[in-house]
Protein backbone atom coordinates (compact mmCIF):
# COMPACT_ATOMS: atom_id res chain seq x y z
CA UNK A 1 0.00 0.00 0.00
CA UNK A 2 2.59 2.25 0.57
CA UNK A 3 5.03 1.53 -2.35
CA UNK A 4 1.62 2.27 -4.22
CA UNK A 5 0.60 5.17 -2.57
CA UNK A 6 4.28 6.60 -3.31
CA UNK A 7 4.02 5.62 -7.40
CA UNK A 8 0.63 7.78 -7.34
CA UNK A 9 2.46 10.79 -5.62
CA UNK A 10 5.81 10.76 -7.33
CA UNK A 11 4.88 9.32 -10.71
CA UNK A 12 1.57 9.66 -11.43
CA UNK A 13 0.85 13.01 -9.92
CA UNK A 14 4.65 14.80 -9.49
CA UNK A 15 4.06 17.77 -11.66
CA UNK A 16 0.95 18.75 -9.13
CA UNK A 17 3.18 18.22 -5.92
CA UNK A 18 6.32 20.08 -7.63
CA UNK A 19 4.02 23.06 -8.58
CA UNK A 20 2.67 23.31 -4.80
CA UNK A 21 5.83 22.81 -3.40
CA UNK A 22 7.35 25.60 -5.85
CA UNK A 23 4.34 27.88 -4.76
CA UNK A 24 5.83 27.60 -0.93
CA UNK A 25 9.25 27.70 -2.03
CA UNK A 26 9.04 30.71 -4.29
CA UNK A 27 7.27 33.92 -4.96
CA UNK A 28 7.01 36.52 -7.56
CA UNK A 29 6.07 39.88 -7.86
CA UNK A 30 6.19 43.19 -10.58
CA UNK A 31 8.95 45.43 -9.71
CA UNK A 32 10.37 48.70 -11.33
CA UNK A 33 13.74 49.31 -11.41
CA UNK A 34 15.60 52.59 -9.59
CA UNK A 35 16.24 55.60 -12.57
CA UNK A 36 19.68 55.99 -13.22
CA UNK A 37 21.46 58.88 -11.85
CA UNK A 38 23.50 61.42 -12.84
CA UNK A 39 27.24 62.64 -11.89
CA UNK A 40 29.70 65.52 -12.44
CA UNK A 41 33.18 66.12 -11.48
CA UNK A 42 36.31 68.36 -11.29
CA UNK A 43 38.57 68.59 -13.78
CA UNK A 44 41.80 70.62 -11.52
CA UNK A 45 44.34 67.95 -11.84
CA UNK A 46 43.49 66.97 -15.20
CA UNK A 47 43.13 70.24 -17.53
CA UNK A 48 39.99 69.71 -18.82
CA UNK A 49 40.09 65.97 -19.69
CA UNK A 50 37.92 63.30 -18.05
CA UNK A 51 39.61 61.68 -15.31
CA UNK A 52 39.90 61.20 -11.48
CA UNK A 53 38.53 64.35 -10.20
CA UNK A 54 36.09 65.04 -7.16
CA UNK A 55 32.70 63.21 -7.92
CA UNK A 56 29.38 65.67 -7.32
CA UNK A 57 26.04 64.31 -7.59
CA UNK A 58 23.66 66.11 -9.99
CA UNK A 59 20.46 63.81 -10.04
CA UNK A 60 20.00 61.44 -7.45
CA UNK A 61 17.30 59.30 -6.35
CA UNK A 62 16.01 59.86 -2.91
CA UNK A 63 13.12 58.65 -0.29
CA UNK A 64 9.68 60.15 0.12
CA UNK A 65 7.68 59.62 2.75
CA UNK A 66 3.83 60.38 2.62
CA UNK A 67 2.11 60.43 6.20
CA UNK A 68 -1.97 59.37 5.50
CA UNK A 69 -4.94 58.83 7.89
CA UNK A 70 -7.79 56.45 7.74
CA UNK A 71 -10.71 58.32 8.80
CA UNK A 72 -13.02 55.16 9.77
CA UNK A 73 -10.07 53.52 11.93
CA UNK A 74 -10.02 56.49 14.20
CA UNK A 75 -12.24 56.41 17.36
CA UNK A 76 -11.08 60.03 19.00
CA UNK A 77 -10.65 62.32 16.02
CA UNK A 78 -10.06 64.91 18.32
CA UNK A 79 -7.37 63.27 20.53
CA UNK A 80 -5.72 61.95 17.82
CA UNK A 81 -5.87 65.29 15.59
CA UNK A 82 -4.24 67.13 19.52
CA UNK A 83 -1.81 64.72 19.31
CA UNK A 84 -0.70 64.62 15.47
CA UNK A 85 -0.49 68.84 15.50
CA UNK A 86 2.85 69.61 17.03
CA UNK A 87 4.77 66.53 15.10
CA UNK A 88 3.26 67.55 12.17
CA UNK A 89 3.55 71.52 12.38
CA UNK A 90 0.01 72.05 11.55
CA UNK A 91 -3.27 73.41 13.50
CA UNK A 92 -5.57 70.63 15.59
CA UNK A 93 -8.56 72.32 13.24
CA UNK A 94 -6.77 71.52 9.84
CA UNK A 95 -5.78 68.16 10.92
CA UNK A 96 -9.43 67.83 12.02
CA UNK A 97 -10.85 69.40 8.55
CA UNK A 98 -8.82 67.08 6.60
CA UNK A 99 -10.38 64.09 8.12
CA UNK A 100 -13.85 64.72 7.41
CA UNK A 101 -12.44 64.73 3.48
CA UNK A 102 -12.89 61.21 3.08
CA UNK A 103 -13.17 57.91 5.55
CA UNK A 104 -10.76 55.81 4.06
CA UNK A 105 -8.24 57.70 3.17
CA UNK A 106 -6.34 61.45 3.49
CA UNK A 107 -2.91 62.79 3.01
CA UNK A 108 -1.57 64.60 5.75
CA UNK A 109 1.54 65.29 5.36
CA UNK A 110 4.22 65.02 1.51
CA UNK A 111 7.91 65.09 1.66
CA UNK A 112 8.08 63.85 5.41
CA UNK A 113 11.14 63.30 6.61
CA UNK A 114 12.15 60.10 8.05
CA UNK A 115 13.12 60.93 11.47
CA UNK A 116 9.82 62.45 11.27
CA UNK A 117 8.30 59.04 10.82
CA UNK A 118 10.23 57.05 13.03
CA UNK A 119 8.97 59.54 16.23
CA UNK A 120 5.20 58.91 14.65
CA UNK A 121 5.26 55.00 14.42
CA UNK A 122 6.36 55.49 18.26
CA UNK A 123 3.22 57.03 18.97
CA UNK A 124 1.14 53.60 17.68
CA UNK A 125 -1.52 55.70 17.10
CA UNK A 126 -4.91 53.76 15.56
CA UNK A 127 -5.37 54.98 11.83
CA UNK A 128 -2.08 56.66 11.48
CA UNK A 129 -0.27 55.25 7.91
CA UNK A 130 2.97 55.46 6.27
CA UNK A 131 3.97 55.23 2.49
CA UNK A 132 7.53 55.14 1.13
CA UNK A 133 8.06 56.25 -2.48
CA UNK A 134 11.16 57.18 -4.65
CA UNK A 135 11.54 60.81 -5.60
CA UNK A 136 14.27 62.50 -7.92
CA UNK A 137 15.96 64.70 -6.00
CA UNK A 138 18.59 67.51 -7.62
CA UNK A 139 21.18 68.41 -4.84
CA UNK A 140 22.76 71.17 -6.66
CA UNK A 141 19.41 72.60 -7.02
CA UNK A 142 19.94 75.59 -9.49
CA UNK A 143 23.08 74.89 -10.73
CA UNK A 144 23.17 73.68 -14.23
CA UNK A 145 19.32 73.60 -14.19
CA UNK A 146 18.83 73.96 -18.15
CA UNK A 147 21.63 70.72 -18.55
CA UNK A 148 20.22 68.40 -16.45
CA UNK A 149 16.16 69.20 -16.95
CA UNK A 150 13.56 67.62 -14.47
CA UNK A 151 11.76 64.41 -13.80
CA UNK A 152 8.00 65.48 -13.89
CA UNK A 153 4.73 64.09 -12.42
CA UNK A 154 4.17 61.30 -14.75
CA UNK A 155 7.92 60.05 -14.34
CA UNK A 156 9.26 61.31 -17.72
CA UNK A 157 12.50 63.02 -18.28
CA UNK A 158 11.76 66.85 -19.62
CA UNK A 159 14.25 69.11 -21.01
CA UNK A 160 18.04 69.18 -20.55
CA UNK A 161 19.74 64.87 -19.74
CA UNK A 162 16.73 63.96 -18.37
CA UNK A 163 14.53 64.21 -21.41
CA UNK A 164 17.67 63.30 -24.14
CA UNK A 165 18.17 60.41 -22.15
CA UNK A 166 15.14 59.09 -20.51
CA UNK A 167 15.15 55.92 -21.88
CA UNK A 168 18.96 55.06 -20.82
CA UNK A 169 17.67 56.41 -17.29
CA UNK A 170 14.58 55.20 -16.57
CA UNK A 171 14.29 51.95 -14.85
CA UNK A 172 12.59 48.77 -16.57
CA UNK A 173 9.88 46.90 -15.09
CA UNK A 174 10.65 43.04 -14.24
CA UNK A 175 9.55 40.20 -11.60
CA UNK A 176 10.80 39.56 -8.89
CA UNK A 177 11.34 35.67 -7.56
CA UNK A 178 11.88 35.41 -4.04
CA UNK A 179 13.08 32.02 -3.24
CA UNK A 180 12.39 30.22 0.65
CA UNK A 181 14.08 28.01 2.04
CA UNK A 182 17.45 26.68 2.01
CA UNK A 183 18.14 29.38 -0.55
CA UNK A 184 16.90 32.43 1.82
CA UNK A 185 16.73 35.39 -0.74
CA UNK A 186 17.49 34.84 -4.04
CA UNK A 187 17.12 38.42 -6.19
CA UNK A 188 18.85 37.64 -9.50
CA UNK A 189 19.46 39.92 -11.65
CA UNK A 190 17.06 42.77 -10.27
CA UNK A 191 20.01 45.65 -10.46
CA UNK A 192 20.17 44.84 -14.65
CA UNK A 193 16.03 46.54 -14.12
CA UNK A 194 17.90 49.52 -13.02
CA UNK A 195 18.65 52.97 -15.65
CA UNK A 196 22.21 53.60 -15.97
CA UNK A 197 24.02 55.77 -14.64
CA UNK A 198 25.56 59.10 -16.63
CA UNK A 199 28.70 60.79 -16.21
CA UNK A 200 28.83 63.93 -17.54
CA UNK A 201 32.05 66.31 -18.92
CA UNK A 202 30.62 69.08 -16.97
CA UNK A 203 33.52 70.59 -14.71
CA UNK A 204 31.10 71.53 -11.64
CA UNK A 205 32.96 74.45 -10.32
CA UNK A 206 33.89 76.01 -13.82
CA UNK A 207 29.86 75.42 -14.13
CA UNK A 208 29.42 77.39 -11.05
CA UNK A 209 31.83 80.36 -11.76
CA UNK A 210 30.43 80.61 -15.07
CA UNK A 211 27.00 81.03 -13.08
CA UNK A 212 28.38 83.30 -10.71
CA UNK A 213 29.85 85.97 -13.39
CA UNK A 214 25.96 85.93 -15.25
CA UNK A 215 24.59 86.73 -11.82
CA UNK A 216 27.38 89.42 -11.48
CA UNK A 217 26.58 90.72 -14.64
CA UNK A 218 22.67 90.82 -13.59
CA UNK A 219 23.79 92.94 -10.84
CA UNK A 220 26.22 95.09 -12.60
CA UNK A 221 25.26 95.44 -16.05
CA UNK A 222 21.35 94.71 -15.96
CA UNK A 223 21.22 91.83 -18.32
CA UNK A 224 18.22 90.74 -19.37
CA UNK A 225 19.59 86.86 -19.72
CA UNK A 226 23.06 85.44 -21.01
CA UNK A 227 24.60 82.53 -21.25
CA UNK A 228 28.43 80.79 -21.08
CA UNK A 229 29.65 78.03 -22.60
CA UNK A 230 33.63 76.57 -22.13
CA UNK A 231 34.47 73.84 -24.30
CA UNK A 232 37.66 71.64 -24.95
CA UNK A 233 38.57 72.51 -28.57
CA UNK A 234 40.42 69.75 -29.11
CA UNK A 235 38.12 66.77 -27.76
CA UNK A 236 34.01 68.70 -28.01
CA UNK A 237 33.65 68.47 -23.91
CA UNK A 238 31.39 70.81 -22.74
CA UNK A 239 32.67 72.08 -19.45
CA UNK A 240 30.10 74.42 -18.90
CA UNK A 241 27.10 75.53 -20.47
CA UNK A 242 25.62 78.66 -18.03
CA UNK A 243 22.41 80.15 -18.23
CA UNK A 244 20.54 83.45 -16.29
CA UNK A 245 18.39 83.05 -15.33
CA UNK A 246 17.91 79.63 -14.19
CA UNK A 247 15.67 77.52 -12.03
CA UNK A 248 15.77 74.99 -8.97
CA UNK A 249 14.66 71.99 -10.73
CA UNK A 250 13.42 70.36 -7.26
CA UNK A 251 10.43 72.98 -7.37
CA UNK A 252 9.68 73.25 -10.83
CA UNK A 253 6.33 72.87 -10.67
CA UNK A 254 6.13 76.06 -9.22
CA UNK A 255 7.82 77.76 -11.95
CA UNK A 256 5.25 80.20 -13.78
CA UNK A 257 7.21 81.08 -16.93
CA UNK A 258 7.95 77.58 -18.96
CA UNK A 259 10.72 79.34 -20.90
CA UNK A 260 13.24 79.24 -17.95
CA UNK A 261 13.06 75.27 -18.95
CA UNK A 262 14.34 76.06 -21.90
CA UNK A 263 18.39 76.04 -22.86
CA UNK A 264 19.13 78.85 -24.42
CA UNK A 265 22.70 77.86 -25.44
CA UNK A 266 20.87 75.31 -27.94
CA UNK A 267 17.14 76.16 -27.83
CA UNK A 268 17.35 79.50 -29.26
CA UNK A 269 18.83 81.18 -32.10
CA UNK A 270 20.12 84.99 -32.32
CA UNK A 271 22.50 86.93 -34.76
CA UNK A 272 25.81 87.26 -33.73
CA UNK A 273 26.93 90.38 -35.26
CA UNK A 274 30.93 90.87 -35.59
CA UNK A 275 32.16 87.58 -33.68
CA UNK A 276 31.30 86.35 -37.08
CA UNK A 277 33.94 88.38 -39.13
CA UNK A 278 37.00 85.55 -38.04
CA UNK A 279 34.64 83.42 -40.58
CA UNK A 280 34.31 85.64 -43.63
CA UNK A 281 37.75 86.40 -43.24
CA UNK A 282 38.54 82.27 -42.95
CA UNK A 283 36.71 81.94 -46.35
CA UNK A 284 38.17 84.34 -48.38
CA UNK A 285 42.27 83.37 -47.34
CA UNK A 286 41.36 79.96 -47.74
CA UNK A 287 39.99 80.83 -51.29
CA UNK A 288 43.17 82.51 -51.86
CA UNK A 289 40.86 85.97 -52.97
CA UNK A 290 43.27 87.65 -49.96
CA UNK A 291 46.77 86.39 -47.62
CA UNK A 292 47.53 88.51 -44.90
CA UNK A 293 49.85 91.12 -46.37
CA UNK A 294 46.80 91.96 -48.49
CA UNK A 295 45.12 95.29 -47.48
CA UNK A 296 42.08 97.37 -48.51
CA UNK A 297 41.00 101.22 -48.00
CA UNK A 298 38.26 101.84 -45.68
CA UNK A 299 35.70 105.12 -46.33
CA UNK A 300 33.65 104.44 -43.88
CA UNK A 301 30.42 103.33 -45.81
CA UNK A 302 29.76 100.58 -48.78
CA UNK A 303 26.78 101.91 -50.56
CA UNK A 304 24.63 98.19 -52.29
CA UNK A 305 21.99 99.80 -54.12
CA UNK A 306 19.66 102.06 -52.46
CA UNK A 307 21.19 100.80 -48.94
CA UNK A 308 24.41 101.72 -46.90
CA UNK A 309 26.60 100.04 -44.87
CA UNK A 310 28.52 101.97 -42.23
CA UNK A 311 31.11 100.78 -39.45
CA UNK A 312 30.74 101.24 -36.23
CA UNK A 313 29.92 105.07 -34.63
CA UNK A 314 30.49 105.41 -38.23
CA UNK A 315 33.99 105.62 -38.12
CA UNK A 316 36.31 105.88 -41.15
CA UNK A 317 39.85 103.89 -41.07
CA UNK A 318 41.76 104.61 -44.31
CA UNK A 319 44.08 101.76 -45.86
CA UNK A 320 43.69 98.79 -43.31
CA UNK A 321 45.44 95.16 -43.47
CA UNK A 322 43.61 92.13 -43.11
CA UNK A 323 44.05 91.75 -39.06
CA UNK A 324 43.18 95.16 -38.60
CA UNK A 325 39.80 94.30 -40.20
CA UNK A 326 39.33 92.03 -36.96
CA UNK A 327 41.37 94.18 -34.48
CA UNK A 328 38.98 97.24 -35.24
CA UNK A 329 35.92 95.14 -35.96
CA UNK A 330 35.85 96.97 -39.16
CA UNK A 331 32.43 96.18 -40.73
CA UNK A 332 33.21 97.53 -44.33
CA UNK A 333 36.27 95.73 -44.35
CA UNK A 334 34.30 91.97 -43.90
CA UNK A 335 31.41 93.46 -46.54
CA UNK A 336 35.15 93.66 -48.89
CA UNK A 337 36.11 90.38 -48.18
CA UNK A 338 32.46 88.82 -49.40
CA UNK A 339 32.46 91.13 -51.94
CA UNK A 340 35.12 88.34 -52.97
CA UNK A 341 33.61 85.37 -53.06
CA UNK A 342 30.21 84.10 -54.97
CA UNK A 343 26.77 83.63 -53.12
CA UNK A 344 27.41 80.16 -53.81
CA UNK A 345 30.81 79.80 -52.09
CA UNK A 346 29.67 81.57 -49.01
CA UNK A 347 26.52 79.50 -48.39
CA UNK A 348 28.97 76.03 -49.01
CA UNK A 349 31.21 77.61 -46.93
CA UNK A 350 28.10 77.61 -44.15
CA UNK A 351 27.22 73.76 -44.74
CA UNK A 352 30.34 72.99 -44.01
CA UNK A 353 31.33 75.25 -40.89
CA UNK A 354 28.06 73.45 -39.36
CA UNK A 355 25.96 76.83 -39.59
CA UNK A 356 22.93 75.11 -40.81
CA UNK A 357 22.46 72.09 -38.81
CA UNK A 358 22.78 70.96 -35.44
CA UNK A 359 25.42 70.32 -33.65
CA UNK A 360 25.01 66.61 -32.67
CA UNK A 361 25.01 67.74 -28.64
CA UNK A 362 23.25 65.21 -26.46
CA UNK A 363 20.52 67.46 -24.88
CA UNK A 364 16.60 67.47 -25.64
CA UNK A 365 15.39 70.23 -28.40
CA UNK A 366 18.32 71.25 -30.30
CA UNK A 367 17.25 74.13 -32.40
CA UNK A 368 18.90 75.13 -35.50
CA UNK A 369 17.92 77.68 -38.78
CA UNK A 370 18.99 76.79 -42.26
CA UNK A 371 18.80 80.08 -43.55
CA UNK A 372 17.00 80.11 -46.10
CA UNK A 373 16.77 84.09 -46.90
CA UNK A 374 20.77 84.11 -47.55
CA UNK A 375 20.26 80.96 -49.79
CA UNK A 376 18.03 82.98 -52.03
CA UNK A 377 19.56 86.21 -50.16
CA UNK A 378 20.32 89.62 -52.10
CA UNK A 379 23.71 91.32 -52.42
CA UNK A 380 22.81 92.80 -49.38
CA UNK A 381 21.73 90.25 -47.06
CA UNK A 382 25.18 88.79 -48.44
CA UNK A 383 27.00 91.82 -47.23
CA UNK A 384 25.45 92.32 -44.20
CA UNK A 385 25.78 88.31 -43.39
CA UNK A 386 29.37 88.83 -43.27
CA UNK A 387 29.68 91.14 -40.38
CA UNK A 388 26.87 88.95 -38.72
CA UNK A 389 23.27 90.32 -39.64
CA UNK A 390 21.12 88.23 -41.03
CA UNK A 391 22.26 84.89 -40.36
CA UNK A 392 21.01 83.07 -37.51
CA UNK A 393 22.52 80.57 -34.95
CA UNK A 394 22.67 79.14 -31.61
CA UNK A 395 25.03 79.98 -29.10
CA UNK A 396 26.54 76.45 -29.59
CA UNK A 397 26.97 76.22 -33.35
CA UNK A 398 28.84 79.24 -33.15
CA UNK A 399 31.17 78.14 -30.18
CA UNK A 400 31.24 74.99 -31.99
CA UNK A 401 32.40 76.41 -35.02
CA UNK A 402 34.54 78.99 -33.56
CA UNK A 403 36.84 75.85 -32.56
CA UNK A 404 37.78 75.33 -36.00
CA UNK A 405 40.66 78.02 -35.75
CA UNK A 406 41.88 75.85 -32.33
CA UNK A 407 41.39 73.19 -33.76
CA UNK A 408 43.39 73.59 -37.44
CA UNK A 409 40.34 73.71 -39.36
CA UNK A 410 38.64 70.92 -37.88
CA UNK A 411 35.53 71.06 -36.21
CA UNK A 412 34.48 68.58 -33.09
CA UNK A 413 30.91 67.67 -32.33
CA UNK A 414 30.12 68.67 -28.94
CA UNK A 415 29.15 66.40 -25.93
CA UNK A 416 27.94 66.55 -22.86
CA UNK A 417 27.93 63.09 -21.33
CA UNK A 418 31.39 61.39 -21.36
CA UNK A 419 30.33 57.97 -19.49
CA UNK A 420 27.41 55.90 -19.50
CA UNK A 421 27.07 52.97 -16.74
CA UNK A 422 24.95 49.75 -16.30
CA UNK A 423 25.93 47.57 -13.74
CA UNK A 424 29.59 46.39 -14.72
CA UNK A 425 28.90 47.99 -18.59
CA UNK A 426 30.79 50.91 -19.49
CA UNK A 427 30.00 53.13 -22.49
CA UNK A 428 32.60 55.97 -23.04
CA UNK A 429 31.76 59.31 -25.64
CA UNK A 430 34.94 59.09 -27.96
CA UNK A 431 34.93 62.62 -30.25
CA UNK A 432 33.91 63.03 -33.70
CA UNK A 433 35.93 65.44 -35.94
CA UNK A 434 35.05 66.70 -39.09
CA UNK A 435 37.48 66.74 -42.17
CA UNK A 436 39.36 69.72 -42.89
CA UNK A 437 37.22 72.82 -43.64
CA UNK A 438 39.63 74.96 -43.89
CA UNK A 439 43.21 74.29 -44.14
CA UNK A 440 45.65 74.79 -41.36
CA UNK A 441 47.57 77.61 -42.63
CA UNK A 442 44.85 79.45 -42.51
CA UNK A 443 43.12 78.41 -38.83
CA UNK A 444 46.52 79.72 -37.70
CA UNK A 445 46.53 83.10 -39.98
CA UNK A 446 43.19 83.70 -38.25
CA UNK A 447 44.55 82.96 -35.00
CA UNK A 448 46.76 85.35 -34.98
CA UNK A 449 44.68 88.20 -35.99
CA UNK A 450 42.31 86.79 -33.41
CA UNK A 451 45.68 87.20 -30.55
CA UNK A 452 46.17 90.75 -32.15
CA UNK A 453 42.74 91.60 -31.51
CA UNK A 454 43.31 90.83 -28.00
CA UNK A 455 46.85 92.63 -27.73
CA UNK A 456 46.13 95.80 -29.23
CA UNK A 457 42.14 95.60 -30.50
CA UNK A 458 38.68 96.07 -29.20
CA UNK A 459 39.72 92.85 -27.44
CA UNK A 460 42.31 94.15 -25.25
CA UNK A 461 39.96 94.47 -22.20
CA UNK A 462 40.25 90.32 -22.40
CA UNK A 463 44.22 90.34 -22.20
CA UNK A 464 45.78 88.43 -19.19
CA UNK A 465 49.24 89.61 -18.59
CA UNK A 466 51.56 86.70 -19.49
CA UNK A 467 49.57 84.75 -22.04
CA UNK A 468 48.39 85.10 -25.56
CA UNK A 469 44.32 85.01 -26.10
CA UNK A 470 42.37 84.54 -29.24
CA UNK A 471 38.91 86.33 -29.21
CA UNK A 472 37.06 88.37 -30.84
CA UNK A 473 34.34 90.58 -29.69
CA UNK A 474 30.93 91.29 -31.32
CA UNK A 475 27.74 93.63 -30.83
CA UNK A 476 24.54 92.77 -32.36
CA UNK A 477 21.86 94.14 -33.51
CA UNK A 478 17.97 92.26 -31.97
CA UNK A 479 15.56 91.86 -34.68
CA UNK A 480 11.94 93.18 -34.39
CA UNK A 481 9.33 89.78 -33.11
CA UNK A 482 7.24 88.92 -36.05
CA UNK A 483 8.48 92.22 -38.10
CA UNK A 484 11.41 93.39 -40.34
CA UNK A 485 13.88 95.98 -39.14
CA UNK A 486 15.91 95.93 -35.99
CA UNK A 487 15.01 97.47 -32.14
CA UNK A 488 16.80 100.56 -31.42
CA UNK A 489 17.24 100.43 -27.98
CA UNK A 490 18.40 96.22 -27.66
CA UNK A 491 21.82 94.88 -28.29
CA UNK A 492 23.50 91.31 -27.92
CA UNK A 493 26.99 91.47 -26.91
CA UNK A 494 29.22 89.14 -26.92
CA UNK A 495 33.00 87.57 -27.18
CA UNK A 496 34.12 84.54 -27.85
CA UNK A 497 38.10 82.97 -27.92
CA UNK A 498 40.35 80.58 -26.57
CA UNK A 499 43.38 80.13 -25.23
CA UNK A 500 46.10 79.80 -24.70
CA UNK A 501 46.15 80.33 -27.78
CA UNK A 502 49.29 78.81 -29.50
CA UNK A 503 48.00 75.18 -27.55
CA UNK A 504 44.62 75.77 -26.78
CA UNK A 505 43.19 74.36 -23.61
CA UNK A 506 39.77 76.03 -23.60
CA UNK A 507 37.14 78.18 -25.56
CA UNK A 508 34.74 80.14 -24.03
CA UNK A 509 31.71 82.18 -25.17
CA UNK A 510 30.24 84.78 -23.38
CA UNK A 511 26.81 86.45 -24.80
CA UNK A 512 24.91 88.56 -22.48
CA UNK A 513 21.23 89.51 -23.81
CA UNK A 514 20.52 93.18 -23.99
CA UNK A 515 23.17 95.15 -21.01
CA UNK A 516 22.98 98.05 -20.27
CA UNK A 517 26.63 99.31 -21.70
CA UNK A 518 27.00 100.29 -25.39
CA UNK A 519 28.95 97.68 -26.87
CA UNK A 520 30.79 93.89 -25.91
CA UNK A 521 34.16 95.62 -24.63
CA UNK A 522 32.44 96.84 -21.71
CA UNK A 523 30.11 94.25 -20.69
CA UNK A 524 31.54 90.50 -22.59
CA UNK A 525 35.06 90.70 -22.82
CA UNK A 526 35.79 91.10 -19.28
CA UNK A 527 33.64 88.65 -17.92
CA UNK A 528 35.60 86.47 -20.63
CA UNK A 529 38.99 87.69 -18.79
CA UNK A 530 37.64 87.03 -15.19
CA UNK A 531 36.79 83.09 -16.74
CA UNK A 532 39.78 82.94 -18.08
CA UNK A 533 42.11 83.71 -15.47
CA UNK A 534 39.93 81.72 -12.96
CA UNK A 535 40.76 78.44 -15.66
CA UNK A 536 44.31 79.23 -16.06
CA UNK A 537 44.93 79.23 -11.90
CA UNK A 538 42.34 76.16 -11.73
CA UNK A 539 44.44 74.15 -13.77
CA UNK A 540 47.85 75.43 -13.34
CA UNK A 541 48.44 76.64 -17.08
CA UNK A 542 52.28 78.03 -17.81
CA UNK A 543 52.51 81.65 -19.23
CA UNK A 544 53.22 81.38 -23.07
CA UNK A 545 54.43 84.55 -23.93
Amino acid sequence: MIICRLFYIQILNHKLYQSQALGQQTGFWEIQGSRGEVFFKNSKDNDGNYGLGEEKSLAINKEKWVIFAVPKKIKDKNNFAEILSNPLQETKEFIITKLKESESYVVLKKDALLSQVTDLKNLKLEGLSFESTTARYYPQEELASQVIGFVGGNNNGQYGIEGYYDEILAGKQGVKEEKRGLNLLNFENEEMLNGSDLFLTIDYNIQFQAESLLKEAKKNINIDSGQIIVLKPDSGRILALANFPSFNPNKYSKEANFDIFQNSAVQKIFEPGSVFKPFIMAMALNEGKVTEESSFTDTGFVKIGPDTIHNFDRKVYGTQTMSSILEKSINTGAVFLASLLSHETFNEYLEKMGFNEKTGIDLQGEVYSKNEILKKGSSFGFATASFGQGIEMTPLQLARSFALFANGGRIITPHIVEKIVHGQDEMTTKPQASPPVISEKVASSVTKMLINVVERGFGNAARIEGYYLAGKTGTAEVPLLNSKGYYTDKTIQSFIGFGPALKPQFLILVKLDNPKVSKSALSAAPIFKKLSQYIINYWQLPPDY
